[in-house]
Formats: structure tokens, sequence, C-alpha cells
């Protein structure tokens, strides 16, 4: 069995690459998901290594991304994708590697004006669409915009933070039905994300829900049964503009504040910025602070069902929380990828790379390789160097709000160690089809009494 499209023909399929490489953002989404179109369940060691493309979101949501990676890391390392949906690029799945292409921002970048942190970037694009934000920057910029939000993600603040996150947690766990079935993404992981992002930007907690969806979205603005352009969905992301840029404007005029909104308006590396930059950076933090959390909640629930020895291994010492977590978020890799741009022509591996390839970083595939991590392809919640994952990425980059996300994890299995014996799953979980957010939309779970 080899790799093949079920819909359109490969010169079809180039000019959809073509236009949406353009920027155009009326391409229909239905028309793209028909074109590429494949049975994500072909076997990937039947292929020819040319054909090897795992950055189709298929993949992701049916689960069956795991083989191409392996097949990667063992055969070719560093590879070259010449067509994909995304356009061409490099595959770095190895940890080592990766790190290397991370902490060496002078040799990659992040710029939106190169392409960006995600595979299907846009290169100089400046008009309604671009979303210019702070993780999309190259120093000095990238430093001096990050600098601005980084007191709130430092341990004073988050220990002031905790005993709220734990009252929020008890609050939902204790709300919960018992023995009747229901979606724990979004009746749990959602709503202490949701509450955690509506403290962090002082906005009203009866609008916290739209901040879930306007994150949503995001992640959404190519799929058919969403919108039907990715221009639709930036009409939605505009209703986000005009609630944060009213809060961003009235803060200008009020004394400092310990919140995002406030940070952004009175430093002077973003008292300033566009409506695309001020969107740009909201959604950035949004993003990053639903999905690292909400999906490693739900992931680590998943993973302890799917391996009763470490759930009973769990139940028999709660105190194995602290290393359960880190394991969580390297299981789970919430992140799947981040993409860089060449500056200039560099070697990997001996594989020649030109200045302005894009070039991938799975972090999905460098938290399973076998060289960095002992026996990575086993969920062990008492792992020796639990913290050796790539999931917040590294270097200049890396999570601004990674403690903040571990410690929401570890107070809410502490609070869910209190309360159940055992969160149950009793249905099959509906995955997020991206390559970029490893997510889970559904996970139907069930609490006996």
């Amino acid at each position: 069995m080899t790799q093949v499209y079920l819909g359109s023909s490969d010169e079809e399929r180039k000019s959809l690459i073509r236009r949406s490489r353009s920027g155009d953002m009326t391409v229909s989404n239905k028309e793209v998901a028909k074109a590429f179109a494949i049975d994500p369940n072909y076997d990937p060691y039947e292929i020819s290594l040319d054909e090897m493309d795992p950055s189709h979101p298929s993949l992701f949501l049916n689960g069956t991304s795991w083989p191409h990676f392996e097949r990667l890391r063992n055969e070719d390392p560093v590879h070259y994708h010449e067509e994909s949906m995304f356009g061409p690029y490099w595959s770095i799945t190895k940890y080592q590697d990766i790190m290397y292409v991370d902490t060496h921002h002078d040799l990659f970048s992040s710029s939106q004006t190169k392409g960006g942190i995600a595979l299907g970037g846009v290169p100089n694009r400046e008009d309604e669409y671009s979303l210019p934000m702070f993780i999309q920057e190259d120093p000095p910029k990238h430093d001096d915009q990050r600098r601005v939000v980084t007191p709130l993600f430092m341990p004073k603040s988050l220990a002031e933070l905790e005993p709220l996150i734990r009252e929020r947690a008890g609050n939902i766990l204790d709300n919960l039905p018992r023995n009747e079935e229901f979606n724990w993404v979004r009746h749990v992981s959602v709503e202490l994300t949701a509450q955690m992002l509506a403290t962090l930007f002082d906005v009203p907690q009866e609008d916290r829900l739209k901040l879930i969806e306007w994150s949503d979205t995001i992640q959404n603005l190519a799929d058919p049964e969403q919108f039907e352009t990715p221009d639709e969905g930036f009409k939605v992301l505009m209703e986000c503009l005009t609630y944060f840029q009213g809060y961003y404007e009235a803060r200008k005029k009020e004394p400092p504040k310990f919140d995002l909104i406030s940070m952004l308006a009175h430093d002077p590396s973003t008292n300033n910025m566009s409506p695309q930059e001020l969107l740009g950076n909201i959604m950035l933090l949004i993003v990053g602070g639903n999905d690292t959390t909400r999906n490693s909640i739900t992931g680590g629930v998943l993973a302890l069902n799917e391996h009763p020895d470490q759930y009973e291994k769990l139940l028999q010492n709660p105190a194995v929380i602290k290393t359960m977590v880190p394991e969580i978020v390297r299981w789970q890799t919430p992140v799947a990828h981040m993409a860089r741009t060449a500056n200039q022509d560099t070697e990997i591996h001996g594989k020649q790379i030109k200045a302005g390839d894009r070039v991938c970083m799975w972090y999905i595939s460098g938290n399973r390789d076998e060289d960095a991590i002992a026996d990575p392809n086993e969920f062990r919640i008492d792992r020796q160097n639990p913290r050796q994952h790539t999931a917040f990425g590294y270097g200049i980059h890396r999570c601004v709000g990674n403690r903040l996300a571990e410690m929401q994890l570890n107070v809410m299995w502490e609070e869910i160690m209190k309360r159940f014996p055992k969160v149950e799953v009793t249905g099959e979980p509906l995955g997020l089809a991206s390559s970029f957010i490893h997510g889970i939309r559904e996970l139907p779970v069930t609490i006996r009494d």
C-alpha cells in the first residue's frame, strides 16, 4: 500500500498550495479537505521515504502519526518533504536535533515575516490576516515583548495564585455529575483553564468561554466543519480584537495593575501596538494559557485509563503526582511542532539546509526518542528525570507559562485524589485534526459513587 490521496489530481493540489501559500484566505476548506483526503490508516512502512509526510492533520485526528515519526527517527531524522499541504519543509524528529534548532535562534528564525512558528505560515504577510506576536519575533523585539508578561509567571506570582486555583478546581470537581457519562474536556479541562485566563487578563468570569471560543477558532481556521473558508474564522477573531482593544485602551488611562492587558498597555515595548499585533499577542497568551493545560488535564485522564497499572500506582501513592505531571506533559505533548526558517545555509546530520528553507521541530517525536529518553513509549508516572522532554521547547522561546501549567495540573490531580476513587473513561476520545496542537476535543468519562 502507498500513501494515495483520495481526492483531486496532483496539479489541483499544487494549485491549492500555491493559493494558500500566497495568502489567499478565501480558499474553500472543503475543497482543500477533499483534495488532500487520505486514508489515515495506511502503513507508513510500505511507502517510500520520499512520500513520508507526517504533517497531515488526519494522522493526528486518528492517532496514526506515531509510526511515521518512528520511521523517520530511525531512517531519516532530518527529512525533506518536497510537497505537503503546507508547502515544502524539513522534518526534525530526534531530541538532540530539536534542541539544537530551538537553541540556535541566530540560525533559525521564528519571525512571522519569514513564515512564523507553524507549518503553513505565509512569509511577508502584512495584511489584515497577519498576526504578529512576540513568539513570532526574533531578538531584540522578542525579548523586549516577552519580558513584559514574564513577571506574572514568576514563582512569587504563582504561589499567590495557587489557593485560588485550588478553590476553583475543588468547586469544578464537586459539581460534576455522578454515575452518568459526561465530557471531561468541557466540564473540567476547559472550565479550569477558562477561569484562569479570565483572571490573568482581569476580564469578567462570565466572559471566560469567549476566550476558549477564540482559542478554538485559531485551531479550526482550516476545519471545513467549522468554517467554509479561513476568512470566516478571521471574522470571529475580529470579535476578539474588538473585545480586547477596549480593555487595552482603557487600561492605558488607568494606574498599572498586575494583569496581562495592563502590562501590555503600560510597557513602552507593547503600549503602541497595531490592531493586528495586539490581536496576535492576545491570541498567543490565550492559546498558550489554554492548550497546554487543557489538553494535559485531559490527556492525563486518558493515559491513566490506558495504563491501569499506572493508575493503580497513583491510587496507592498520591505523592507521585509531582513526577506524574511532567510525564503527562511529555506523553501528551500538547504542541506537536514548532517551525522555523533557516537564516543561512547550514547543515544537520549531513543534510544541507538552505537559507529560506522551512524547518519543523516535531516535539511530539522528540518525546518518543529512544536515544534521549529511556523507554519513551512507556507511560511511567514515577519516571526519573521526568522533565527531560521537549514539550515546552528550549532556548529563548521556551514556554513562558510552563510552571503555571504544571502547577494547575498538580493542583487538579491533588484535588481529584481527595474526591474520587477513579475517573473512568467510558467512551472513545475525539481528537483534534491538527498537526500543531495535539489536542482532545471530547473525552467521555464516568465517576461512580
